[in-house]
């Protein structure tokens, strides 16, 4: 009766510890069975799984290979395993998933290790989600509402991980895992994040970079590197041990590691940062373009802000870094000699001409209507002396300076008048073989100054205009550079050039007299010489050859255009004398090679076709006088200052009120453009001293070319321009030519 009782007993025990046991299983075995079947929301699908929805970033690449920017709605780029360092890998596995390799997306180990902890209150045995199910987790973009809703989430991403796992090989998943992962500050994906904050790669992380980096995965709001530095520190040294603990460090490397401070090399994420930010403003309008031409002709849509294209540039980065350098070297100097230049002036830095009140209608009362500020008033309906009250109150204001913005109290009046002082500048330079563009300095500062001095910015390009003027006039008659000219006023007739008054060019310096060769001419930017040969072809001619070689601007066909009065971007000109280092053929500019999809299947290859404008003999004709302005011109300063004395060619230019300031110069296989000024026309320097070509832009030229040349890594020619093929029948060499003429008159 006993033994009975005691059978009954242990019956009653064991029945129950099985039902303790199997009734949690079965409940977990039916949660996960409604999970799968969608009982509790639908579920990721296989294409999903296979192709995942994420929004990758389109990268801009340099010709040299390197990242110059990106589009994105998410700052997220794709890479492989193999793309991975082990370190990055081995500190994942430690430290968030220990039996990675040895699970099928559930660790059920770690899943009663938590179950105990629950029982025990002891928070420190650690989680149990494995890898594979914080992959499933990031498939869920709305957060749950309750702790039943978590709960319901829970089982479905079991149901996720497991297929996950039956999809993709462990490799992938990881790369998944990283690719997919929020690092914060813009920094989406392993790769984002190791550019972000080490300026590194994800296959050059050191060690304790990883380990930072995958340390940030337990919650990267509380290990924040740029916020909370020591707790970062503390959770990387936690990885470190964790790589010890699992065989993927060694103990005296981990002490060594453990000891060093938290270094970062942070690189803001930012449209307005970075390089070439002119030209990737520039670029993404062409590739918007692009992509509306494409869904329109192929119905295939691409979106540049998520569907992780690369578009590969002809920007050379280092030449686009010395190029920047160049133009912020010089403009921070000749900035401050503009402030000393109009020192003590009352109505500085315009026309010494005009009066207050001339500048408050024609400068400032303009500025203002075209802020934005003005813009919202004039919308919220606010009255014009209410308008003007709110312009001349201070308020807290950020200005640019070259020594970094200025943060004060300013009235936005104040504001306009300063921001008229600063003077910009543009440059680019053009492989003149191919087309291609390899530099692009759109301005001083893209943050505060959105304007593009390269393509947007026209204006007035004084002296730089006149090699078109000689280039008609030799093509047309075959002029040697040793043809004379009188250097005498050239009158154009009102009758006969419809004007309204007889137009008569002078020269700058008012001095006339003799004769003066073409490359004498060219060199002193005599007035005289360009308009006589306007005279002799007319400029019409001058239009017709200057379109061929890529001016697209409005050219005014009157007399006045042989100095220059024609409006025209710094790409335009720089193109056109592209010809002439080309041998007298034209290559219209491109910046983007190629279009590849994330994929890396080429979508688009861009090229362009040569058209030959001049002859090779008559364009070398024009080498030889643009050389002159370098050897013996307004150009000379890039021998005895810079001490660049291979073959050069090139023009100076300046406006007649000193307001722009160009330069315009090429060797063998590079042109390069410069221009200079304020964004105010009516700002200008009081003189030709600081305000000419010379001082302004060429500067900008010779320091770029200086860079170049010292990096050995960088081809650019410091050879003999090419001498025609079946060489040339035209007298060059104008000492011989005046040596000849006087023996035969002896």
């Amino acid at each position: 009766m006993i033994n009975k009782k005691i059978n009954w007993l242990n019956r009653i025990i064991k029945y129950s510890v099985l039902s303790m046991i199997c009734g949690p299983i079965l409940v977990l075995m039916f949660c996960v069975f409604f999970a799968s079947q969608g009982a509790w929301g639908p579920l990721p699908d296989f294409q999903e799984l296979e192709d995942p929805k994420t929004n990758l970033a389109t990268e801009i690449i340099s010709s040299d290979n390197k990242i110059l920017g990106k589009y994105f709605y998410e700052n997220r780029t794709h890479v492989d395993y193999d793309e991975l360092s082990p370190h990055i890998i081995n500190a994942l596995i430690a430290t968030e998933d220990e039996r990675f390799f040895n699970h099928a997306g559930i660790d059920f180990i770690a899943l009663l290790r938590v179950t105990k902890g629950l029982l025990t209150g002891q928070a420190s045995l650690g989680g149990g989600s494995t890898i594979t199910q914080q992959l499933a987790k990031m498939f869920f973009s709305k957060k749950p509402k309750s702790k039943l809703d978590r709960i319901k989430q829970k089982f479905k991403e079991w149901v996720i991980a497991v297929r996950i796992e039956r999809q993709y090989s462990k490799k992938e998943i990881i790369a998944m895992y990283l690719n997919r992962f929020d690092f914060l500050n813009l920094a989406v994906g392993i790769k984002s994040a190791s550019k972000i904050y080490f300026n590194s790669t994800p296959k050059d992380l050191s060690i304790e970079q990883a380990a930072t980096l995958i340390g940030m995965a337990k919650n990267p709001s509380l290990y924040n590197p740029l916020r909370r530095p020591e707790k970062t520190k503390k959770r990387r040294n936690i990885v470190l041990s964790q790589m010890v603990k699992n065989n993927y460090l060694s103990l005296y490397l981990k002490d060594s590691l453990q000891s060093l401070p938290l270094v970062l090399s942070f690189n803001k994420v930012d449209h307005n940062e970075g390089r070439a930010t002119y030209f990737r403003e520039h670029l993404r309008a062409f590739v918007s373009k692009w992509a509306k031409e494409k869904e329109e002709t192929s119905g295939v849509k691409y979106n540049i802000y998520k569907d992780g294209l690369k578009i590969y540039t002809t920007i050379d980065s280092k030449m686009q870094e010395y190029a920047e350098n160049a133009v912020k070297s010089h403009l921070q100097e000749l900035q401050n000699k503009f402030y000393h230049h109009w020192e003590g002036f009352e109505n500085a830095p315009y026309d010494t001409s005009w009066r207050i009140g001339q500048i408050d209608t024609l400068i400032l009362i303009p500025a203002i209507k075209r802020s934005e500020r003005y813009r919202k008033l004039k919308l919220a309906q606010v009255d014009e002396k209410k308008i003007m009250d709110v312009f001349n109150s201070k308020t807290p204001m950020s200005l640019f300076s070259w020594q970094g913005f200025i943060d004060t109290l300013i009235s936005p009046l104040d504001s306009i008048k300063y921001y008229n002082y600063i003077l910009h500048s543009g440059l680019i330079s053009i492989e003149p073989s191919s087309g291609a563009i390899k530099a692009w300095v759109g301005g001083i500062n893209h943050k505060q100054f959105k304007y593009d001095h390269v393509q947007e910015g026209k204006r007035q390009v004084g002296s730089t205009f006149k090699p078109f003027i000689y280039a008609t006039a030799i093509d047309q008659f075959k002029y040697s550079p040793c043809f004379k000219v009188p250097n005498v006023q050239v009158i154009f007739e009102k009758e006969k050039w419809q004007l309204d008054e007889d137009y008569i060019p002078e020269n700058a310096n008012k001095k006339y007299g003799g004769e003066l060769t073409l490359i004498d001419g060219l060199a002193k930017s005599k007035n005289t010489v360009s308009a006589y040969l306007m005279k002799r072809v007319g400029p019409r001619k001058v239009i017709k050859l200057a379109r061929k070689m890529g001016v697209s601007s409005y050219l005014p066909a009157v007399p006045s255009l042989c100095l220059g009065t024609a409006e025209i971007s710094l790409l335009e000109m720089t193109s056109a004398y592209s010809t002439f280092a080309n041998g007298g053929i034209f290559m219209k500019p491109y910046f983007v090679s190629r279009i590849e999809d994330k994929n890396g299947v080429v979508l688009e290859n861009f090229s362009n076709t040569p058209k030959e404008i001049l002859s090779e003999e008559k364009n070398f004709i024009m080498v030889k006088l643009l050389q002159g302005v370098v050897n013996k011109g307004s150009g000379n300063r890039l021998r005895w200052k810079y001490n660049l004395y291979n073959d050069i060619a090139g023009k100076t230019g300046t406006t007649q009120n000193h307001s722009d300031g160009w330069f315009i110069g090429f060797v063998p296989n590079l042109v390069t453009g410069v221009w200079t000024g304020a964004d105010n026309r009516g700002v200008r320097f009081r003189d030709l001293y600081l305000g000419q070509g010379a001082e302004m832009a060429l500067p900008i030229w010779g320091n770029y070319m200086k860079q170049l040349y010292n990096d050995q890594t960088i081809d650019i020619s410091s050879e003999n321009f090419d001498i025609p093929e079946n060489g040339s029948n035209i007298t060059l060499d104008c000492q011989e030519s005046e040596k000849m003429s006087n023996d035969e008159e002896f």
